[in-house]
């Protein structure tokens, strides 16, 4: 079976990364900042727990997030029961709404996750093992240049860094390419053609780069 392999071109197509059609719709709602308040406090808020996680351990962070959650929830809870008293009401419990809702995750979507994760797990230990056993040069080649890459970039920045301006980029880029999207497509047009050129030459030099005519019918 033929692999296209991965492409520093599909990597570069915007469309690839920044496709609001793909995303839940609340997720789209956030990342692209269609309700501002909304957006800013997620992006807010998942900034302070991830530099708390860069500062404190894993255990210190969920022990610390859950007994502020669970002091609050108590505080408002005896506020609200004060408030009932003194005004001799009977709304019952402040969090019902919540209490009521079906938080369950239902089998047919567990199998559907898991089903989903089979497939992208699968499908990244095959290019995996194309890229490590060399079965293109070229696409071989490339992926160490990213491997030599990711070298440097760790030496800059650890695991929690990375993953706190990742969650910047989240925020950022989607509503940055959607308002400037003319602009990029065609600066990034150049430059996959620029790549596709060097690319060929490449592989036109390198032999074991090419796949024979019987590899690619499989």
């Amino acid at each position: 079976m033929a692999s296209s392999g991965p492409s520093l071109c599909s990597v570069l197509d915007p469309h690839a990364w920044f496709d609001p059609q793909r995303l839940h719709p609340e997720v789209e709602a956030l990342v692209y900042w269609r309700n501002a308040a909304r957006s800013g406090a997620a992006l807010g808020a998942g900034l302070v727990l991830l530099v708390a996680l860069a500062c404190c351990s894993v255990v210190s962070v969920f022990a610390y997030c859950s007994l502020l959650a669970l002091s609050a929830a108590v505080a408002f809870r005896i506020y609200k029961n004060v408030l009932q008293a003194v005004q001799k009401t009977n709304e019952g419990h402040p969090f019902k709404w919540l209490l009521e809702r079906d938080v369950s995750v239902s089998a047919e979507r567990a199998q559907a996750l898991a089903a989903s994760a089979t497939a992208h797990l699968n499908a990244a230990l095959h290019e995996l093992r194309r890229l490590f056993l060399v079965e293109d040069l070229v696409d071989s080649l490339k992926f160490g240049v990213l491997l030599w890459c990711l070298t440097y970039l760790g030496a800059c920045f650890n695991g929690i860094t990375l993953v706190i301006l990742g969650w910047i980029a989240l925020f950022t880029l989607p509503k940055a390419y959607e308002m400037n999207k003319a602009q990029v497509d065609a600066n990034l047009e150049l430059a996959r053609a620029k790549i596709n050129e060097i690319t060929a030459k490449v592989r036109a030099a390198v032999p074991l780069g090419r796949k024979t005519e019987s590899d690619k019918e499989k």
